[in-house]
C-alpha cells in the first residue's frame, strides 16, 4: 500500500508517516524496487499502533523508546511497561495543574465583581473603566 492510501486509510498526513520514520517510530516500511514506500500489514499495524499511542497522550520521545525496546525483544516487557507508567503519572500531573487552573479560573468568575474588577480597576485607572464602559 502506497503512502497516500495509508495517509487516507488512518488519517494521518503522509508528511507525518514520513517524519515517524525519521523519529524510529517506524522502523520497518517496506520499499519496492524503485524506492517507494509499500506498507505491508505490519507497517499499518504499526501506524495504527502509532495512532493510538498517540492518541493516549504518549509523547512522539517516549514511544520512540518505546518502539526501541519493542525491537529487541519481549525481555524488555517491564521496561514498556514502566515507559507508559511514567507516561502516565506525567499526564496526571499535567492534569492536576490543569484541574488548579480551573479552579483559579472558576473562583475569579465566581467572584468577578468584588476581585477580579476592582483589581482591573486600580490597573486600568479610572480612564480604562470609563473606556471599558462605553
Amino acid at each position: 500500500m502506497k503512502i497516500a492510501e495509508v495517509s487516507r486509510r488512518y488519517d494521518v498526513p503522509a508528511d507525518t508517516l514520513r517524519y515517524y520514520e525519521r523519529a524510529g517510530l517506524l522502523r520497518h516500511v517496506p520499499r519496492n524496487e524503485s524506492g517507494i514506500r509499500d506498507y505491508d500489514e505490519a507497517a499499518c499495524r504499526t501506524v495504527e499502533f502509532i495512532k493510538c499511542m498517540r492518541g493516549a497522550g504518549v509523547s512522539i520521545e517516549t514511544l520512540g523508546e518505546y518502539m526501541e525496546l519493542y525491537d529487541q525483544g519481549a525481555e524488555t516487557v517491564p521496561a514498556r511497561k514502566a515507559l507508559l507508567e511514567r507516561q502516565r503519572d506525567a499526564i496526571r500531573g499535567r492534569l492536576a495543574e490543569l484541574q488548579a487552573a480551573l479552579d483559579r479560573l472558576d473562583y475569579k468568575i465566581e467572584h468577578y465583581e468584588d476581585i477580579v474588577l476592582p483589581c482591573e480597576t486600580s490597573m486600568l485607572g479610572a480612564e480604562g473603566d470609563a473606556e471599558a464602559a462605553q
